[in-house]
């Protein structure tokens, strides 16, 4: 059964949220900085893919806030990609689909075992991620211009 952004608010998975150009500008700065060091090749490439999961994670999270909402129980990394879709359109269904997989991965390698990744898995996330970046700051200047500065 998909959900939809009513059904998880409902649920209270989600409540309503009014951002800022301010907020918006902190979590960027948190995305550049992670894609940034994801980029250092002489980390380990689990903690690469950790760290360019997370600028993805914050970029979806800019994209949740922007339309109004944020995440309200546990397991908000899961409800802010599946969202994703919802609220960006079906056409990011295929990058959250492959960012909640990643989300998988990430926790296995920050909470059970190292070496799980390897570097090609890295640089696809970074590469990734790096898009959705771009992806974003473009559904941004479309849809809510007014949180860019």
């Amino acid at each position: 059964m998909i959900m939809s952004l009513e059904d998880w608010l409902k649920e209270g998975r989600l409540k309503g949220h009014k951002t800022s150009a301010r907020e918006v500008a902190e979590l960027l700065k948190l995305v550049n900085r992670d894609l940034a060091d994801s980029a250092i090749q002489e980390l380990s490439a689990d903690r690469r893919f950790a760290t360019a999961y997370n600028a993805a994670l914050q970029l979806a999270t800019i994209a949740l806030h922007a339309a109004g909402y944020r995440t309200a129980k546990s397991g908000h990394h899961w409800i802010t990609l599946k969202a994703m879709p919802e609220v960006m359109g079906p056409e990011f269904r295929g990058r959250a689909d492959y960012f909640n997989t990643c989300r998988s991965t990430r926790h296995v390698t920050d909470y059970d075992r190292a070496g799980v990744v390897s570097a090609a898995e890295a640089e696809e996330i970074l590469k990734e991620a790096t898009a959705f970046k771009s992806d974003v700051i473009d559904w941004l200047k479309a849809n809510h211009p007014h949180l860019l500065r």
